[in-house]
């Protein structure tokens, strides 16, 4: 599609529906709205997005600039690639696993249940294979996409009571994103998808039991440890969830190729600064709600051991469902079964032993 076809689709798109795509072009320049399926101010997914977006001004001289929306300014949190398919902006970013209602195997480019650690989701998609089998699963849409950024092993939760025995989650209201909501409703959860905004109020009204959202420095900023000081610890179900950054394919083909290098080491630098953003400012916050009171506990293991058969269920029932999540599951379990042996032998004694 030439550019000057993409603007005025775009401009449409303004005049009916607020300044979507709206590319415009200021002497020579290239300016395009980027929605995040996260408050923008939110520190590490709304950050991301936003650091992502400096750099690429910056590399390019100002020939490429990204206007940030937060979530729900102009599209809902879990509709940014829908907008970003259909035209309706040129460009998103947020959790792959958001839009996996158009194709489950979306979830195993941002996290799935005792799967890769951040590092080994780079490794995946770098040399294991992985990002070719993401961007052929993205071009059935029309997309292009770009590692952004990792969380890092996130919180399971936090609970208003103790969870003891699987019997002590049955029936509970949960709010959970992912597979891992596909988990917990296997062991008698009610789990809830809401967007990030609305998690503490509707814990503190009772409307949920608990809560999943990411980690401590994040969980900390939305203020959960005002409602509960009851926080289990680590989500086994979400090891680490990748962030992207996702191009419409006539809008990324618009784009100069030195420009599209520019957004390709833009989103590898960003995702670098992310990884580190969350690990310092985990320990930090982490920190400071054992200081607050909270009590951080493990599930036991008959507990784990019940999360593990699920998934098991989860996974074999999505992959005779789905040729794609056959597909991406045979690359991701191949890697993951060498990765989980070397962590075996050298990450994890290291841990053990540094403590």
């Amino acid at each position: 599609m030439k550019r000057r076809t993409f603007i005025a689709s775009g401009l449409g798109v303004t005049a009916a529906a607020g300044s979507l795509a709206a590319p415009a072009l200021a002497q020579g320049n290239i300016e395009w709205n980027l929605p995040t399926a996260f408050p923008k101010n939110a520190p590490g997914v709304g950050s991301n997005v936003v650091n992502f977006a400096q750099k690429v001004a910056e590399m390019s001289d100002g020939r490429l600039s990204f206007k940030v929306f937060g979530a729900g300014e102009l599209v809902p949190p879990f509709a940014v690639e829908d907008a970003v398919q259909q035209g309706n902006a040129p460009v998103g970013h947020g959790p792959t696993y958001y839009a996996a209602g158009k194709n489950p195997a979306l979830h195993w480019f941002t996290a799935v249940p005792f799967g890769m650690t951040a590092g080994e989701q780079v490794a995946w998609l770098k040399y294991g294979g992985g990002q070719e089998i993401w961007d052929d699963i993205y071009a059935q849409r029309d997309l292009v996409p770009f590692y952004c950024g990792n969380s890092g092993t996130q919180s399971a939760g936090w609970f208003k009571n103790e969870i003891n025995s699987v019997d002590d989650l049955k029936g509970l209201n949960m709010r959970i994103a992912g597979l891992g909501g596909e988990v917990f409703r296997k062991l008698g959860v009610n789990a809830v998808l809401m967007p990030p905004p609305e998690i503490f109020q509707a814990l503190q009204s009772g409307a949920i039991d608990a809560a999943e959202w990411v980690g401590p420095m994040l969980d900390q900023a939305f203020g959960l440890q005002k409602i509960t000081k009851l926080c289990y610890l680590p989500a086994l179900v979400e090891p680490g969830a990748g962030l992207s950054v996702v191009f419409n394919k006539d809008a990324w083909a618009e784009l100069s190729p030195d420009l599209q290098s520019i957004v390709r080491n833009a989103a590898a630098a960003a995702a670098l600064e992310n990884h580190a953003n969350f690990d310092y400012h985990n320990a930090q916050a982490m920190a400071a709600l054992k200081a607050d009171g909270v009590d951080f506990r493990a599930f036991n293991d008959d507990i784990v051991d019940a999360m593990r058969t699920a998934w098991l269920e989860v996974q074999d029932e999505l992959t005779t469902q789905s040729e794609d999540v056959a597909r991406v599951r045979e690359s991701y379990d191949a890697y993951l079964e060498s990765a989980r042996d070397y962590a075996s032998a050298m990450a994890l004694p290291m841990l053990s032993g540094r403590s």
